[in-house]
């Protein structure tokens, strides 16, 4: 594989747009991709597929797209249990439990946006569930659009404030119905996918889990780790690293974009030639060419 430029391809397979939580629509993340550089992006959207048939409508020519979503998962080993987030590649979105389970977590997903806003309305906070559903624009709820509504109302300055403990964060914020991550990866192998466990190692997030844990899952079909995420510390990296050698798992890396949600821009991390042909030889579908 080339480089639309001759340099070393640059391979970005974590993005999100206004059908989850980004701030751009599909097109103006195809678009944005190749502005930055790109030469492949994988749109991955939180638990939907929404976003693909728009993304690759719009897809600009030299630009490779690879369909994915970004599935909201948990481990229950602990209690509470541990979230974590996993992403799928090239799966057949047709596929009939797949797409269940992935409409299940859609609907739970928005009934928790909606408690949310009532545990901050009781607290005299005026949020609006119409006007944040609004600013979904049909895409999947989350925390982010919560947040938005918070700096709307100039409660806070971002969203990064709006994550922290006095608000989304901790006080007002409620657990979602995920997927067991086990299941999950039996899903996505099932549809003809390739999982991938999203930022494994992000100890700024919150709870991670095992190493011993992450063995399991590599037993159970998980294909790779995500070892490049701005999350990451450096020793978090390198600690990653060193477990997908040890389990024989790919390593990727991504910038997780989200748009003026985030401050970290498309391609700020990038996954190797081999890893993307790995997960391209992998997967059931196609990846998209402009």
């Amino acid at each position: 594989m080339t480089s639309r430029t001759g340099s070393a391809p640059r391979i970005d397979l974590h993005a999100h747009s206004t059908a989850s939580d980004g701030t751009l629509t599909p097109a103006e993340l195809v678009g944005a991709a190749v502005d930055a550089g790109l030469d492949v992006l994988a749109i991955t959207d939180h638990d939907t597929t929404a976003g693909w048939a728009p993304a690759v409508g719009a897809l600009p020519p030299g630009l490779r797209l690879v369909r994915g979503a970004e599935l909201s998962c948990r481990w229950s080993g602990e209690q509470p249990a541990v979230p974590l987030h996993l992403l799928a590649y090239l799966f057949d979105p047709d596929h009939p439990e797949l797409v269940a389970e992935l409409a299940r977590v859609r609907a739970a997903r928005e009934e928790r946006g909606e408690r949310m806003v009532g545990l901050l309305r009781a607290d005299g906070i005026d949020v609006n569930w119409p006007d944040i559903l609004a600013g979904a624009g049909g895409g999947t709820v989350g925390r982010p659009h919560l947040a938005q509504a918070l700096i709307r109302a100039g409660l806070v300055d971002s969203v990064r404030e709006a994550f922290g403990p006095n608000w989304l964060g901790e006080r007002y914020r409620l657990p979602k119905e995920d997927i067991d991550v086990f299941r999950a990866i039996r899903l996505v192998r099932a549809a003809g996918g390739v999982p991938v466990f999203a930022h494994p190692r992000a100890t700024r997030r919150g709870r991670v889990v095992p190493d011993e844990v992450i063995a399991e899952l590599a037993a159970a079909g998980l294909a790779g780790l995500e070892v490049d995420h701005e999350d990451h510390s450096p020793a978090e990296r390198e600690h990653v690293r060193a477990l997908a050698a040890e389990l024989g798992l790919l390593v990727t890396g991504s910038s997780d974009f989200h748009g003026t949600h985030k401050t970290v821009q498309l391609g700020a991390f990038s996954t190797s030639v081999e890893a993307y042909e790995r997960i391209v030889a992998d997967g059931v579908t196609e990846v998209a060419s402009g």
